[in-house]
């Protein structure tokens, strides 16, 4: 490959990371503030929610992100391409770190969030100070593990016409005819960012166990 080829690859990678990464800062925190309104158990907004969750979490990427873009200008909203596809990453990665964070709230310790309250503690500082902590390291694997598949589901934006990293390596394997190298080199960088993402949450768990003790 030469360095255009190469230069295409990176700038496809940076696509990739970029969208990824803001689809999946806002899922984090947006899941967070759905497990939080189902533990209020509101039936008809917890109905609501599920129906959304159980939605977004059975559609395909590639028909989520279709649809998103194709009809947004029915109601009179003109989607950019990037847009689009944050707002299709960003709800498909709401859906599963909602239950990620449920998941977590369900396994937490009753006697602790007791124990904070008989001290004086209000519901505010008991989660802020005991419960969001523990959380965070109990939930990190889950959501690590939802941001690898939101990675590497990614590709499916390539269909409204984003050039990311996996239409990159097509482009280049159309005019170059030589499909294997620009491949090796997407695979490498896929892995790559995914592995600095476990790298992190290596280390925030070491630092977590080790306030611990």
């Amino acid at each position: 490959m030469n360095a255009s080829a190469w230069s295409m690859l990176l700038e496809g990678a940076w696509v990739t990371l970029w969208i990824s990464g803001v689809s999946i800062a806002i899922g984090v925190v947006a899941g967070l503030l759905l497990a939080l309104v189902r533990l209020a158990r509101i039936p008809i907004i917890d109905q609501i929610l599920v129906l959304y969750i159980s939605l977004a979490r059975a559609t395909p990427l590639v028909t989520l992100t279709l649809f998103i873009f194709l009809s947004a200008p029915n109601f009179g909203i003109q989607l950019d391409r990037n847009l689009a596809g944050i707002l299709a990453l960003t709800i498909n990665t709401t859906a599963f770190n909602a239950e990620i964070w449920r998941s977590a709230f369900g396994n937490f310790s009753r006697e602790q969030r007791e124990a904070a309250m008989s001290m004086g503690m209000t519901p505010w500082v008991t989660f802020r100070r005991i419960m969001f902590p523990q959380l965070m390291i109990t939930s990190l694997p889950g959501l690590v593990n939802e941001m690898s598949f939101l990675i590497k589901g990614s590709p499916a934006i390539a269909v409204i016409g984003i050039v990311d990293l996996t239409r990159v390596t097509n482009r280049i394997s159309a005019v170059t005819y030589e499909p294997l190298p620009p491949i090796l080199v997407a695979c490498a960088l896929y892995m790559a960012i995914i592995g600095c993402l476990v790298w992190l949450q290596r280390i925030a768990e070491h630092r977590a166990n080790r306030l611990a003790e």
